[in-house]
């Protein structure tokens, strides 16, 4: 019997996995390995010019890595299947934010419906009494509530992907890797015996969308998408048609470049009307807002608001925060008005907001597509895959 009980480890395969599973052994848990497969990456890469290789994360051959790490620390791992779910909440949401014009955040979703619901029915199937991930963030109780905080290197925080965890989800969850930078955690591998994982780079892209080119993955997704070039261009000022474009799922709110006009200023995607195929452009001051409404909340730090409060709010995941009254408008809704004009806050991205490093709740900016599907009660059904 280990002297701090078993822990279900999510093993992608890279070297922040990998050290958060090689901590918790050092500290006394029995580390169970699992490796999620989420995609299938030997069918969704062809036509898209890019090896398995070079797919990002989540290949063979990262998988294999995972089970050498578990293998090094005399883990077992397993792999497991939830390709049907992550392709209903997360695959299939995605292209229809970007066909409604928003623009979407698969890794909140993941985390929300899919990763740790996945996790915790594998725990409970094993006798597992907590579940981790290799995420910058850090978790503790107060209150009684699970609080999630920023992690402790800036540069590689993921609270803002975590605002979704529900509260009973996150009572289990450990992140050894809140207090650390990623240096620490690259000289740690090392002297871990993981030199086969730490230098491995980080992967920034979307997971099913390999080569990081999301027009290319729609188009080949969605081949009826050429019929939408030649809608309308439409300058923000005026309403003036200043030229045509390629179809409103291509465009992004904020965009610059690729627009395919020349005007005699910079000039940004202020506005998505996928009803009317027309993009909407503009000066930089046209971007500017002072307010968001953010529906689909989770509360986080407190179970609500009480009045309005004074919080920093992000509208992205690599946005420093900003300060904004805070006011919440529903159960599961707020708004936030902003002490100085934020430019490009996009539907479909999440507004998170802190009280210091403290998340204090998330929500869909706009209303994304589906936001009114509740996730079932039961989490998924699990496919075990053979041992690798």
């Amino acid at each position: 019997m280990s002297r701090q009980g078993r822990v279900l480890v999510a093993m992608s395969g890279g070297v922040d996995s990998s050290v958060a599973a090689g901590l918790l052994h050092e500290a006394g848990y029995e580390v169970v390995g699992v490796t999620m497969k989420t995609w299938d990456y030997e069918t969704s890469l062809g036509g898209s010019g890019v090896s398995r290789a070079q797919s990002g994360c989540c290949s063979l051959d990262d998988m294999n890595d995972a089970r050498a790490v578990a293998v090094r620390l005399g883990a077992s791992h397993t792999v497991v299947d939830i390709r049907d779910e992550f392709g209903d909440w997360v695959v299939d949401r995605f292209a229809d934010d970007y066909l409604a014009g928003r623009t979407p955040n698969p890794c909140v979703l993941c985390n929300t419906h899919i990763k740790w619901a996945a996790l915790l029915k594998r725990a409970d199937a094993l006798g597992c009494e907590h579940i981790a991930t290799g995420h910058y963030a850090r978790v503790r109780e107060r209150a009684g509530r699970h609080v999630v905080s920023r992690g402790l290197d800036e540069t590689k925080d993921q609270s803002y992907v975590l605002w979704g965890v529900a509260q009973a989800h996150l009572a289990r969850t450990l992140f050894p890797l809140g207090g650390l930078a990623k240096t620490e955690i690259r000289r740690l591998a090392d002297e871990m015996g993981m030199g086969h994982v730490a230098g491995k780079k980080d992967s920034y892209e979307i997971c099913f969308v390999p080569d990081d080119d999301y027009r290319g993955w729609l188009r080949r997704r969605e081949p009826s998408l050429a019929a939408l070039a030649g809608g309308p261009m439409v300058w923000s000022e005026t309403g003036e048609t200043v030229g045509t474009h390629d179809g409103t799922p291509f465009y992004t709110v904020g965009q610059r470049r690729g627009l395919g006009v020349t005007f005699g200023e910079p000039a940004y995607v202020v506005r998505l009307e996928p009803e009317t195929n027309t993009v909407v452009v503009g000066p930089r001051s046209a971007l500017a807002t002072r307010a968001l409404t953010a529906s689909g909340a989770v509360w986080g730090k407190w179970g609500g608001l009480d009045g309005e409060t004074t919080l920093q709010a992000r509208i992205r995941h690599r946005d420093p925060g900003a300060a904004a009254l805070v006011r919440q408008t529903g159960p599961d809704a707020f708004e936030a008005i902003f002490d100085a004009p934020r430019d490009a806050v996009a539907p479909g991205q999440a507004a998170v907001v802190y009280d210091g490093d403290d998340v204090v709740a998330g929500g869909w900016i706009g209303r994304p597509a589906g936001a009114d599907r509740q996730r079932p009660e039961d989490a998924p059904e699990f496919v075990a895959l053979p041992t690798l």
